[in-house]
C-alpha cells in the first residue's frame, strides 16, 4: 500500500532527478533562463522587470545602513562569487589530479585557451582602440563552459571522451584567464586596508589547511564573513576572493583508501551480525552507531574540495547561473541600427568571439602540434578542432559578467550583449553542425 502511494510522487521526482544528472541539463536550464529574460525585457513587463533588480537590500544598525546594494549588485557580486568559488574548486582539482596535473597533456588546452583569449581581445581592440569603449576588450575572451559542454553532450557518442576532456580543460583555463583579467583590469579604487584584511583571512584559511583542519564550517565562516566581505569592501571584485578561498580548501584525504575499505568492511560485518529489529521499521541503537561511524569515515575518505564541489555544483548550475541570466540577459531588441552601430562595440564583441575565438583556439593548437610541443588528443582531427573552436565562441555567462564590469553606460552594455548573443548562437550552431558529421561510435 505504501509503495502504491509513493508511485505518483516517484513519477514526478524520478524524471527531474534523471534530468539534473545529465551533463546537458545545465545548458538547457541556462538557455530557458535567457529566453525568459529576453521575453520579459521585450514585453509589457519590461519596466517592472528592470525595476525589480534595482531594489536595495542590506541591513541597518542604529539607523546606519551597511552593505546596502541593489539586487542586481548582490547577484553579480554575491551569487556569482559562489559560481567563482566552484570554478576555483574545479581549477584546483584539475591542477592537483586532473587534466592540468600532467604538464605535457595540459600544454595543448592551455595553449588553446591562451589563443582563445588573446586573439579575440586583439580583434576587439582593432575596432575599439581608444575611449570608453576600449574597456570592453575582456568581453570576447571568455567561454561559457555550461553552454559549450551542453551542445557537446547533445551530440552523444559521436564525440570521443578525449574531446570532451579537452574542451573542459580549455574552458577551465579560460575561466582562470577571465578571473585574472577581472582581478588586474576590472577593479575600482582599492582600499589597501580592506584588501590586507581579506588576504589575512585567506592566509588563515591556508594555515588551517596545512595544520589539518577539515571542517567545512571553518572554511565557510572565514571565507564568507572574512575573505568575501573584506574583498567586497576593498574595491577588488569579490569574485576574486571566492577563487582565492577555493584554493585554500584541502584536496587531500584524512583516511587512505585501503584503510577506509578495511574499516567499512569491519563495520558492515558487525552490522550484519546484529539481530535485526523486525518488529519496527527503525534501527537498533547499535546499528545506528555503526552507520554513524561509517558516515564519519566516509567523509574522512573524501577530500573536502570534492565534497564541496559535488554539493555545490547543482546549486550553481540550476539556481545561481539561471538567476544571473535572468538578471543580466534581459536586452530590449527594440534598438535601431543607427544606435546599435554608433560605436564598434557590437562588431568588436561579435567578431572577437566568432572569429577570434576560433582562430585563436585552432591556430594556437595547430602551432603547438606542429612544433611538437604536445600531440593531438586521441580522436582529434582538424574538423573536430574547428568544431570545438566554434563551441568555444559561446561566451555567454562570463562575457555578460565582464560586460557589467566594463561599462556603466546602458547603451554600451546593450551593444555588447547583442554581440555576445549573436556570436554565441551562431558559434553554437556551427559547432554542432561540424561535429555532428562524426560517425556514431
Amino acid at each position: 500500500m505504501a509503495d502504491r502511494q509513493k508511485m505518483p510522487i516517484d513519477k514526478v521526482v524520478y524524471p527531474i532527478q534523471k534530468f539534473i544528472q545529465q551533463e546537458k541539463a545545465g545548458g538547457i536550464v541556462l538557455g530557458i533562463s535567457v529566453i525568459i529574460a529576453l521575453f520579459l525585457a521585450n514585453s509589457s513587463f519590461s519596466e517592472a522587470y528592470h525595476h525589480f533588480f534595482e531594489h536595495k537590500l542590506g541591513f541597518q544598525f542604529d539607523g546606519v545602513s551597511y552593505l546596502e546594494y541593489s539586487l542586481h549588485h548582490w547577484i553579480n557580486d554575491g551569487l556569482m562569487a559562489v559560481f567563482f568559488f566552484v570554478v576555483g574548486l574545479e581549477l584546483k582539482r584539475e591542477i592537483v589530479g586532473g587534466e592540468l596535473s600532467n604538464p605535457r597533456k595540459a600544454l595543448l588546452p592551455i595553449g588553446a585557451a591562451l589563443g582563445g583569449m588573446l586573439v579575440p581581445a586583439a580583434i576587439y581592440l582593432l575596432f575599439n582602440p581608444a575611449g570608453e569603449v576600449h574597456s570592453g576588450w575582456g568581453i570576447p575572451m571568455a567561454t561559457d563552459i555550461a553552454f559549450a559542454l551542453g551542445v557537446l553532450f547533445l551530440l552523444g557518442n559521436k564525440i570521443p571522451l578525449s574531446l570532451k576532456i579537452f574542451l573542459t580543460a580549455l574552458a577551465i583555463v579560460d575561466d582562470l584567464g577571465a578571473v585574472l583579467v577581472i582581478a588586474f583590469f576590472y577593479t575600482s579604487d582599492i582600499s589597501m586596508l580592506s584588501l590586507s584584511i581579506g588576504l589575512g583571512f585567506v592566509l588563515l584559511m591556508y594555515i588551517g589547511n596545512k595544520i589539518g583542519i577539515r571542517s567545512i564550517l571553518f572554511y565557510a565562516i572565514i571565507g564568507i564573513a572574512g575573505v568575501w566581505t573584506a574583498f567586497l569592501l576593498s574595491g577588488v571584485h569579490a569574485t576574486i576572493a571566492a577563487v582565492l578561498a577555493a584554493f585554500t580548501i584541502p584536496a587531500d584525504v584524512k583516511i587512505k583508501e585501503n584503510t577506509y575499505i578495511n574499516k567499512v568492511q569491519e563495520y558492515l560485518k558487525r552490522f550484519k551480525n546484529i539481530d535485526p529489529n523486525d518488529h519496527t521499521p527503525t534501527l537498533t541503537a547499535e546499528q545506528l552507531h555503526i552507520l554513524e561511524d561509517i558516515k564519519v569515515h566516509t567523509n574522512e575518505a573524501i577530500p573536502p574540495l570534492q565534497r564541496l564541489e559535488h554539493a555545490m555544483h547543482p546549486l550553481v548550475t540550476f539556481i545561481i547561473i539561471p538567476v544571473f541570466a535572468l538578471a543580466n540577459a534581459g536586452v530590449s531588441v527594440a534598438i535601431d541600427l543607427e544606435q546599435l552601430f554608433n560605436t564598434h562595440i557590437t562588431l568588436g564583441v561579435f567578431l572577437g568571439l566568432l572569429i577570434g575565438k576560433v582562430a585563436g583556439v585552432v591556430g594556437f593548437t595547430l602551432l603547438l602540434v606542429k612544433m611538437k610541443v604536445a600531440p593531438f588528443p586521441e580522436g582529434m582531427n582538424f574538423r573536430n578542432l574547428l568544431g570545438l573552436g566554434f563551441l568555444a565562441s559561446i561566451g555567454f555567462t562570463m562575457s555578460l559578467f565582464i560586460t557589467s564590469l566594463a561599462f556603466t553606460e546602458e547603451v554600451y552594455m546593450v551593444q555588447a550583449k547583442i554581440g555576445i548573443f549573436a556570436a554565441s548562437i551562431i558559434g553554437g550552431i556551427l559547432g554542432y553542425i561540424i561535429l555532428n558529421k562524426n560517425k556514431v561510435k
